[in-house]
């Protein structure tokens, strides 16, 4: 770390010491950083201290970067269900929602040196035009406006300088990854049994490809490919010549952020939500993948519909047979056969001692289920989204009994982060949708009921 320069220079690089990286959090109340958290988050007080209090912690998250901001990112959207006292969800949740795409940014001169190091040239030589102030700022990196020479309009994202660094060193840091995981069971209770060993190579192993922008460039690439003229699923796509490890240049989408988006008409975050669903399901049981980051900075959200995607920096992929096992599980708990189910779940590694009741399970699993198997078109609230941490993750709930005889296998870690995060956006959306019909159509080759469906049916046609 310097000791001394230009001290806006020092205020962009990232802090990989070990006690500087967890220092923020652990001074908001002297105990470890999780501590802080899970504390602040329950504690009760006069609205004002409250929104003080969540404005500071947020802060901290954003100064930190790298794995303890991620856990930031995770609290600023998922329903954080009895974990909140409800009349102070709405003011943890603002506060943190500057993390999702509005982190403290670099100075304009430490990001054009990535460049200028990176591509070989300063930007104002790199590209015709360059913004040197960023579109937004978030845990690894920041996004900053061009236009090529050739008159393309793209986005230019920026590694900070230092973070992958910093990032190692977290997952190298017991005592900080501890703390990460501390934060994480806040929203997820459901890992009480979890691998810890499992869980920390899962996480390292996903955290860790982020830093790579070639990793996610390469990821971002299949999913363009594979969603090219998509008619509401829209991907940029990426520019290699002008991308590297720590630099990553795509087409430039326009669109309305998350904030703007929920202030739209019911009809169109009906829509929106629609779009989000079937990429996200879509994704998984067409390619085996899926992008194991869904929080609401990684969409763009425009007037007809469509949605475009962003952020593949976190790509989950699965084996075939993982998939089908997903398929199986999910249809043996609709249509109510417990044993099965329970055979699913063991024959995956979710049951690693005495099995918890069949039947219990069978209520336990259908509950996540509940907008497939309710009255269609379902509609996805926040109340709704909260329930189901409070029911389904929660090992001192109703559904103790099962949810204390699980194990998430670690490989698994990215569909609770899915299912959380998925349910979490369509209830800020307050999505309806008849979700039956697009789930029987992924799984059991249905014939599409939605106007999205045919749409999507039409375009697959298009394609073969």
């Amino acid at each position: 770390m310097t000791t001394g320069g230009d001290s806006r220079q020092d205020a962009g690089r990232i802090r990989t010491g070990r006690v500087a990286r967890a220092a923020p959090l652990v001074a908001l109340t002297g105990r470890t950083a999780g501590e802080a958290v899970i504390s602040a988050l329950r504690r009760k007080d006069r609205a004002g201290v409250r929104q003080r209090g969540a404005e500071r912690y947020a802060e901290s998250l954003g100064r930190s970067r790298g794995v303890l901001m991620k856990a930031g990112q995770i609290l600023s959207f998922v329903s954080l269900g009895s974990m909140v006292e409800g009349s102070s969800q709405s003011v943890y949740q603002a506060a943190l929602a500057r993390l999702q795409d509005d982190a403290p940014p670099m100075e304009p001169e430490l990001a054009a040196g990535v460049v200028t190091a990176e591509l070989g040239a300063p930007p104002h030589e790199v590209f015709a035009e360059f913004a040197p102030h960023p579109l937004a700022a978030a845990s690894i990196g920041q996004v900053h406006a061009a236009t090529t020479h050739d008159g393309r309009r793209v986005v230019v994202k920026i590694q900070y300088p230092g973070v992958d660094e910093a990032i190692r060193a977290d997952l190298a840091n017991a005592e900080l990854l501890a703390t990460f995981f501390q934060v994480i069971r806040g929203v997820l209770p459901d890992l009480g049994r979890t691998d810890a060993r499992a869980l920390a190579a899962e996480v390292t192993e996903r955290i860790g490809e982020e830093i790579d922008y070639l990793t996610e460039a390469s990821n971002q690439q299949i999913f363009a490919d594979a969603y090219r003229g998509h008619p509401f699923a829209r991907v940029p796509e990426v520019l290699p010549e002008f991308s590297t490890g720590r630099v990553l240049t795509m087409d430039r989408s326009d669109g309305l952020r998350w904030a703007q988006a929920r202030e739209a008409d019911q009809e169109l975050k009906n829509q929106w939500g629609e779009a989000i669903y079937r990429f996200t399901l879509g994704s998984l049981r067409r390619m085996g993948r899926f992008n194991a980051d869904p929080h609401p900075g990684n969409y763009l959200f425009h007037p007809d519909g469509s949605v475009t995607f962003l952020d593949f920096g976190c790509v989950k992929s699965w084996r075939d047979d993982q998939v089908e096992w997903m398929v199986r599980a999910v249809q043996a708990a609709v249509e109510g056969r417990a044993d099965d189910l329970l055979r699913h779940y063991t024959e995956q590694g979710f049951v690693p001692g005495e099995p918890p009741d069949a039947q219990a399970m069978l209520v336990w699993a259908r509950e996540a289920l509940t907008p497939v198997l309710g009255d269609q078109p379902f509609t996805y609230t926040p109340e709704f989204a909260a329930r189901i941490v409070d029911l389904e993750f929660s090992p001192r709930g109703p559904h103790s009994a099962v949810v204390q005889k699980l194990a998430l296998p670690g490989e698994y870690v990215a569909l609770t982060r899915i299912d959380l995060g998925l349910t979490s956006v369509l209830a800020g959306l307050r999505a309806q949708g008849d979700w039956r019909s697009i789930r029987d159509e992924l799984d059991l080759g249905a014939e599409p009921v939605t106007a999205y469906g045919k749409l999507e049916a039409a375009y697959r046609e298009g394609l073969s």
